[in-house]
């Protein structure tokens, strides 16, 4: 499982088998093992490199929309991380896009609140999966000034239907501010 999610929530990323064996904190030879069954069934591709094999996803797998979609989903919703962001104090609005639900987006996660870099980089690093997260963080009253403005960076966020809220505390100062 946690191969299938590396592979598929950033299929940009190459990897070689000991960098996977640090990251996902697994035996040589179970990662070996998985990894040459997934390049059988067809899900990765192996090519050698400067004396190492790396291996990557190949997105042209007739399953691999549909399983990059599931492992997004399993991710946003049941995620320690996602928990934790939730329970932060003075958190007003999370939004789960980009690698979290399969999509193509200029970020991965947007934070609306009084959120230090450093708090949410020390929570992104407690799980591999998200050790490449792209996010942004705003203050409230900067969200709500850009989302009145209608700024293209927030709008094309919050108004796509794939991505997930999963925490929205500002909703009546979202519709107020999109009003004006």
């Amino acid at each position: 499982m946690k191969l299938l999610s590396t592979f598929l929530l950033h299929p940009e990323q190459e990897y070689f088998i000991r960098e996977l064996t640090r990251l996902l904190n697994e035996q040589i030879n179970s990662i070996r093992r998985e990894l040459e069954n997934l390049r059988r069934v067809g899900l990765v591709k192996a090519r050698h490199r400067n004396r190492k094999k790396y291996y990557r996803v190949d997105t042209e797998f007739f399953l691999y929309t549909e399983l990059k979609s599931i492992f997004a989903k399993e991710v946003q919703a049941d995620s320690p991380i996602v928990a934790s962001l939730k329970k932060l104090p003075h958190v007003k609005l999370v939004v789960l896009a980009g690698a979290f639900v399969g999509t193509e987006s200029k970020v991965d996660l947007l934070v609306v609140g009084e959120v230090k870099k450093e708090m949410l980089e020390a929570l992104l690093l407690q799980d591999p999966t998200f050790k490449n997260v792209k996010y942004s963080i705003f203050t409230e009253g900067d969200f709500l000034y850009r989302l009145s403005l209608r700024d293209r960076f927030i709008s094309e966020i919050t108004n796509d239907p794939r991505h997930l809220m999963v925490m929205n505390a500002i909703q009546q100062e979202m519709a107020d501010a999109i009003a004006k």
